[in-house]
C-alpha cells in the first residue's frame, strides 16, 4: 500500500462544521436557538446547568495554553494592587500632605505605602533573576514569573521579567470595577478567569516556589491556602518567600498561632522571611540543591 493515503481522520472539525452551519440558509427553523450547535450557543453555555462544564473549560484552557507554550514550571508572586512603584508612591504623599483638608490618617497611609513601595523594586528584580533560570535538557521553561496579572506588585513581577527578556504569565479575574491586565504580561499568556477557585488552582499547579509581599485580603486568601496544602500534606512542600517581616509579624501573630495550640511549632519552617531578592533567590536555589549541581539562575 505504499502508493495509497489513508487520511487521519474522516469527520469534519468543529471550526468547519462551525462555519457551515454559520453560512447555512434561513428559516424559521435554523432561527431557533434549538437548532444552535451546542458549543456556540452562549445562552445554553452560561445556564445555571452547565457549571460544572464551565468549571471544566476554564481548568483546560490555561492548562493547554501553558503546555503550548512548553512551560514546566512558574515562580508565583501576591501581593497588594495598591503598592505602587516608589515614585508613584512618593506622589501619593505629596498630595495627601498637600491636599486641603488632607486627614492625618490619608498622610500615615500615604506614609506607608512609600515605605513598601521599595518591594516593588525588589519583586521587580527577583522576577528578572528567575527569568533567566535556563531551559533543562528537554527544552522546557522553568520558573516562568507568574503573577495576578494587575497592578502594583503584579505589575512589578511582570515587568522583571519584561526587563530580562522574558516572557510571564498573567492570571487575571473578573471584578465588578473595571481591570486591565498590566502591559507587561505576554499578550499570549494573558488569561482571565471567572471562577477564583479555578484561578488559585492555576497559581499552584505548576508552581515550584512562591513569594508572597506585603498585601491585603487576596494576598491573604492566595498565601494561607497554599500553607494549609502544604501543612495537610495535600502537596509537596515548595520555598514559601514572604517579603517584609515587618509587615508579617505586625499583621499575623505567628507565634500568638503556636501557643494557641492551634498551630504546631514546626508549621513556622513552612515559610521563610526574606527582605531583598538576592536572599530569595538564594532560598530557592538551595531549596532544590542537588548533591551534584545547584538550581542554575
Amino acid at each position: 500500500m505504499t502508493d495509497t493515503h489513508v487520511p487521519s481522520r474522516v469527520f469534519p472539525r468543529a471550526r468547519q462544521d462551525a462555519e457551515t452551519a454559520s453560512a447555512g440558509v434561513h428559516t424559521p427553523q435554523t432561527e431557533s436557538p434549538s437548532f444552535r450547535l451546542a458549543f456556540q450557543d452562549m445562552d445554553f453555555l452560561l445556564r445555571e446547568d452547565l457549571r460544572p462544564i464551565r468549571f471544566q473549560l476554564e481548568l483546560l484552557k490555561p492548562e493547554l495554553i501553558l503546555k503550548e507554550a512548553n512551560i514546566a514550571s512558574t515562580f508565583v508572586m501576591y501581593g497588594s494592587a495598591r503598592i505602587p512603584e516608589p515614585s508613584k508612591a512618593q506622589g501619593m504623599l505629596d498630595f495627601a500632605r498637600n491636599a486641603e483638608g488632607g486627614s492625618e490618617q490619608a498622610i500615615r497611609i500615604a506614609e506607608s505605602l512609600v515605605a513598601k513601595s521599595k518591594y516593588y523594586d525588589v519583586a521587580r528584580e527577583l522576577a528578572f533573576k528567575v527569568s533567566e533560570c535556563p531551559l533543562d535538557e528537554e527544552g522546557k521553561r522553568h520558573f516562568v514569573v507568574c503573577s495576578g496579572g494587575g497592578p502594583s506588585i503584579m505589575e512589578a513581577a511582570n515587568r522583571g521579567a519584561y526587563d530580562a527578556g522574558q516572557e510571564s504569565i498573567g492570571l487575571n479575574i473578573v471584578l465588578p470595577h473595571e481591570q486591565a491586565p498590566n502591559p507587561y504580561v505576554t499578550p499570549s499568556l494573558s488569561m482571565q478567569f471567572h471562577y477564583f477557585a479555578l484561578r488559585k488552582m492555576h497559581f499552584l499547579l505548576h508552581a515550584r516556589a512562591l513569594a508572597a509581599f506585603p498585601g491585603g485580603f487576596g494576598t491573604f486568601d492566595e498565601l494561607f491556602e497554599l500553607l494549609t496544602l502544604i501543612q495537610t500534606g495535600k502537596i509537596k512542600p515548595i520555598p514559601v518567600l514572604l517579603f517584609g517581616r515587618e509587615f508579617w509579624n505586625r499583621v499575623v501573630n505567628f507565634e500568638a498561632l503556636v501557643e494557641e495550640g492551634v498551630i504546631s511549632p514546626q508549621d513556622l519552617g513552612l515559610f521563610t522571611f526574606v527582605e531583598t531578592a538576592d536572599e530569595a533567590w538564594n532560598v530557592v536555589q538551595e531549596f532544590y540543591r542537588e548533591p551534584s549541581e545547584a538550581v542554575k539562575g
